[in-house]
């Protein structure tokens, strides 16, 4: 009992020097590049679906609802990946997993490429959303517990932020080489597989998380990373750190542990807000250009347009940066995503070109600016030993959702037209807001320990 407590009380102090770190170091941002790159050809990769889409249809004579299929298909492996993703962190460690993750989504995103048929496109997708969604998940976890407390908000928006520029980037390179001729799409899902070349770097630089390797016994190897960290601090404020304010040590539990009174209601309420943001997001992105096209907009003038509006999503992740360790991360999270549900209210009525970019444009900035609150606030929830796996729970959830939502959109579209699906999305909006801003747990500038 006692070499017990004595293990948890040296696990808190290890914690706590990485808390106290008063800025991010040199190495702290070299990690932010490659992790960065990484979720720049996740973000591009699971758009291109939605850009290629309307090509799709005219080589291949695909109907909405095939579109709505294949579109599903990448969630159902984005499911699986979330789930065995996070517990294969948790048992084996972040960093093996983002590392191995970036290649299985590279290889099958140029699988995609190279797809005869439908159905193959559709198997593709599936093992690409896989590695996406394991490496999504762990990356946050990684960002969450190896930046200080007071900046873990901030990296984690710098991360979406640069990594949603692979948004607009797809749509970019969508609009100027799809209309180069038929089969062309072919090269926007080559261009997704180029991320295996961040695996090389990640070999050399990305260490295993502190947290993740004191929970785990290997103070030894723990130490050393903390230590070079804190010389770094030093060096740069030309004096000594800020004492250690070392938070209560926490004991490993198991995975039932997530189902109990403690950590079920902060599970249902990420859940919530994942499967609002993952309808929102797919049921718009996914499906805008394709919707302008079936409105009447020519398929060149409905994928610049998607590209304007995709620029958003940029801005908005960076829009949070200034204020998610300023001010408490629900709140945030709630306003942005009410913001949301007042311009998709706004787009659906709107019927002028002008206004459908500014709507657009707006919506997504509030959506994303909602996403970097999300993904902070994800990992924060749940101790070490079950961070990857919580977090990934929740992110399949949001991913089964993605299962289903592009079936939805399609039937809603069908049945009841353009309008009402952007009507159905602000309901969605709505939910995610009062969720998070009710329910949500107080998360800013405290240690995760303390969480």
């Amino acid at each position: 009992m006692t070499a017990t407590t004595s293990q948890l009380e040296r696990a808190a102090v290890l914690k706590a020097r990485i808390d106290r770190l008063p800025h991010a170091t040199f190495t702290h941002k070299k990690w932010m590049v490659l992790l960065a790159a990484f979720f720049f050809f996740d973000t591009m990769d699971a758009a291109m679906l939605g850009y290629v889409a309307p090509a799709l249809r005219a080589e291949w004579g695909l109907s909405i609802s095939a579109i709505g299929v294949l579109s599903s298909t990448t969630f159902l492996g984005m499911i699986l990946g979330s789930v065995i993703g996070g517990r294969l962190a948790d048992r084996l460690g972040r960093r093996n997993v983002i590392l191995y993750s970036v290649a299985v989504y590279s290889a099958f995103s140029l699988g995609c490429a190279v797809a005869p048929n439908a159905t193959f496109l559709g198997i593709s997708r599936a093992l690409t959303g896989v590695g996406l969604q394991a490496m999504t998940g762990v990356l946050l976890v990684f960002v969450s517990e190896m930046y200080p407390k007071h900046l873990r908000g901030r990296y984690q928006a710098l991360l979406l932020g640069f990594g949603c520029v692979g948004i607009p980037v797809v749509a970019g390179l969508s609009s100027l080489i799809i209309p180069m001729g038929t089969g062309m799409w072919r090269w926007v899902f080559a261009v997704g597989s180029l991320g295996v070349i961040g695996c090389v770097v990640g070999m050399r630089i990305l260490p295993e998380s502190v947290r993740w390797q004191v929970d785990n016994g290997k103070h030894a190897e723990a130490e050393k990373i903390i230590a070079s960290l804190e010389s770094e601090a030093r060096l740069r404020t030309g004096g000594e750190l800020p004492a250690l304010v070392v938070s209560q040590p926490v004991s490993s539990g198991q995975v039932k542990d997530l189902f109990n009174k403690r950590y079920l209601g902060r599970l249902t309420v990420l859940s919530i807000c994942m499967v609002c943001f993952i309808l929102i997001n797919y049921g718009f992105n996914g499906w805008v250009a394709t919707l302008l096209v079936e409105r009447g907009i020519p398929q060149p003038q409905a994928m610049q347009l998607a590209f304007f509006m995709s620029v958003a999503s940029v801005l908005g992740a960076f829009l949070v940066y200034p204020i998610i360790d300023r001010f408490e991360r629900r709140t945030v999270g709630a306003v942005s995503m009410f913001m949301v549900a007042l311009f998709l209210l706004a787009f659906a009525f709107a019927s002028s070109p002008a206004f459908i970019v500014i709507f657009g444009f707006l919506l997504t900035a509030f959506l994303f600016a909602a996403l970097s609150v999300l993904y902070t606030y994800a990992p924060e929830i749940f101790p070490t030993n079950l961070r990857g796996l919580g977090a990934g729970i929740g992110n399949g959830m949001g991913r089964v959702a993605g299962l289903l939502g592009g079936l939805i959109v399609a039937a809603i579209y069908n049945g009841l037209g353009f309008t009402a699906v952007f009507l159905y999305l602000a309901g969605c909006a709505a939910i995610f807001a009062i969720a998070l801003g009710i329910f949500g747990l107080k998360t800013s500038k405290r240690s995760l320990e303390e969480v």
